[in-house]
């Protein structure tokens, strides 16, 4: 539960709301390759991640698998878009590793969503920063080298580094496989 108490943090919430909040997550275990979300399903839950580390990738036009985003514990495992407008997902999310997660459902959330104000705080404060946090890497892939997005992701979140195959790590980073070795080795040698 202290992973639910580290999310869950607004001065808006009652111990009250916190205790009727955490009764409707359910602890499950993914395996690794296990999904979360396949494309054009809608996710129906979102997951609090505990331990463990998450991908959500997409295909581009030649059928690449490009990583959008990683997630590494304390992270909120969601595709926004197909939750929360209950429409088909482009995304695929999916286990890198053996994860536990805290799962609460669609209907639980809205339940509780319009029936604990400070919730409706607690998730405008989490969407205002998942839109500063995309901003930000859709800026940093323009304006950032490789080797700095690289060592950004080194300090961010290094569990990605230790369990997420290369091939993952480097279409995260918009680069080829062989360009991240390249990086990898220049750092080596510093």
């Amino acid at each position: 539960m202290d992973i639910l108490k580290s999310i869950y943090q607004h001065p808006a919430f009652s111990e009250g709301d916190l205790n009727l909040i955490f009764s409707k997550h359910q602890k499950i275990n993914y395996k690794k390759g296990d999904f979360f979300l396949k494309e054009n399903d809608i996710l129906n839950s979102y997951f609090v991640l505990e331990s463990g580390v998450v991908r959500s990738f997409v295909y581009d036009i030649d059928s690449n698998d490009i990583t959008i985003n990683f997630f590494t514990e304390s992270d909120i495992v969601i595709e926004a878009s197909s939750l929360f407008q209950r429409i088909p997902s482009i995304e695929n999310i999916q286990a890198e590793t053996d994860c536990s997660v805290w799962k609460i459902s669609y209907d639980d959330f809205q339940e509780l969503f319009h029936s604990i104000p400070a919730l409706t705080e607690w998730g405008r404060a989490w969407m205002s920063y998942q839109l500063f946090y995309l901003k930000n890497r859709s800026v940093e892939m323009i304006t950032k080298s490789a080797t700095e997005r690289y060592l950004d992701l080194i300090q961010e979140k290094p569990d990605v580094l230790k369990f997420a195959p290369l091939k993952n790590v480097a279409s995260y980073l918009g680069i080829t496989d062989t360009s991240l070795s390249r990086i990898r080795k220049e750092i080596v040698k510093g």
